[in-house]
């Protein structure tokens, strides 16, 4: 059964007064906003315009799909309880709308979160869009919204315009040329990118918090093969390409650096041989044996496997121009999309949370899982996968928090390799 997430949210400019509300579907595992919809609704309450804001968020997910398992994550106590069977609804103009919400979708396939209001940001944003609407004498509109980018066109409400998109992705053709495949050569040179106004520890990448110690993940990008100053496609679905002697030498480097550290607890590596020489090295030098995590592998890239940018481009090009445009589309012959990549690396993500809570973990991975573990952990919508850099054997670190949240420490720092 597919399953979305539907968050919530209604105001009103005096209680009563001018009022609108907003709602958004993700996807769970990706993050990604696959509907979204707002509305002015005149002068009303703000519990009114929070129970219409639940009942347009779930008639967007059953446009999507009839069948779907909703979860519903509103900062309205109010809504929650109520649609949740654990508070009485005594306003009786409360009680109509509750009805109307209970009737889009089987109660038993509908559960209700509460959410602190600054998790509820997409939504309330929506809301605010839409009474700034009513101001104006107008209406929200799908254009207005600044969502996150789906690449998906099939309803009104949905986000995204694919031929917008490839149009942006043709303009940073570099950087795409280097998403999510071995095209990134080691760049002793670059410099190490802090990526949060928080600190590292001095001991290491576990840093303290309010919510306790929280589970940190090092990324480790495997060292160059063969292919990597080639600037070629190498996922999952071509060869098996060792390390070249330049990559070896890298891995002594990042383990001699994580060893000074002394944080890593574990080591989680990639099937692919690319990541199991370098774990494997790092693993040597702390003590520690390596752990295999089949979600952790690469991208297919069908028929791209070993070709350039450009000869992608000379070859497939209109493939190319979906793929740019469209986390849901798949490379030439049979390819791995970076929606379906997600939805592997957030399940790998969570199993690998719940197996070391509390512990600092390096996963020495590719660029696609990378990238897309950094991007879930921002909330960031799928094309910013196309504006992040990532050479052979940088370090990278997230850490999770008891609260779900997450903090992106450190991205691409190959000081290192210097």
């Amino acid at each position: 059964m597919r399953e979305f997430v539907v968050e919530a949210d209604g105001g009103s400019r005096g209680n009563p007064g001018p009022a609108g509300y907003g709602a958004v579907v993700l996807d769970p595992a990706t993050g990604e906003t696959l509907a979204e919809t707002a509305e002015f609704i005149g002068v009303a309450t703000n519990n009114v315009a929070e129970y219409k804001g639940l009942i347009a968020g779930l008639r967007a997910a059953r446009e999507l799909d009839p069948d779907a398992a909703v979860r519903v994550r509103m900062d309205s106590k109010l809504v929650v309880e109520q649609m949740s069977g654990r508070w009485k609804i005594k306003h009786p103009g409360m009680r109509p709308l509750a009805a109307e919400a209970a009737s889009v979708l089987p109660a038993s396939r509908v559960t209700y979160e509460w959410i602190p209001r600054e998790r509820n940001k997409h939504a309330d944003r929506l809301a605010n869009e839409a009474m700034d609407a009513g101001r104006r004498g107008g209406q929200w509109e799908p254009s207005r919204s600044t969502a996150d980018l789906a690449g998906d066109t099939r309803a009104a409400r949905v986000v995204g315009d694919a031929a917008a998109g490839a149009a942006r992705a043709r303009a940073a053709l570099a950087s795409a040329a280097a998403a999510s495949s071995d095209t990134s050569a080691a760049a002793p040179a670059s410099a190490s990118s802090p990526a949060s106004a928080a600190p590292a520890s001095g001991t290491g990448w576990s840093a303290s918090a309010d919510l306790g110690t929280p589970t940190t993940f090092v990324l480790l990008r495997h060292g160059e093969t063969a292919l990597t100053p080639q600037k070629r496609f190498s996922g999952s679905g071509g060869g098996d390409p060792e390390l070249s002697e330049a990559g070896r030498r890298q891995a002594e480097a990042a383990a001699a650096a994580l060893a000074a550290r002394g944080t890593v607890q574990a080591v989680v590596s990639s099937p692919l041989r690319r990541c199991r020489e370098t774990a494997g090295t790092v693993a040597a030098r702390l003590g520690l044996r390596v752990e295999v995590d089949e979600g952790l592998r690469e991208t297919d890239f069908g028929a791209w496997e070993g070709l350039t940018f450009a000869e992608v481009r000379e070859r497939h090009p209109q493939d190319l121009d979906a793929w740019l445009a469209s986390a849901r589309a798949a490379p030439t012959g049979g390819g791995e999309s970076f929606a379906a990549v997600a939805r592997r690396v957030s399940a790998a993500r969570d199993r690998l949370l719940a197996a070391h809570q509390g512990r600092t973990v390096l996963l020495v991975t590719h660029v696609t899982p990378i990238k897309t573990l950094a991007r879930l952990a921002l909330g960031a919508p799928p094309e910013s996968l196309f504006r992040m850099e990532l050479s052979a054997a940088s370090l990278s670190a997230l850490a999770y928090y008891a609260d779900g949240n997450a903090s992106l420490r450190l991205l691409n720092d190959t000081s290192h390799l210097r």
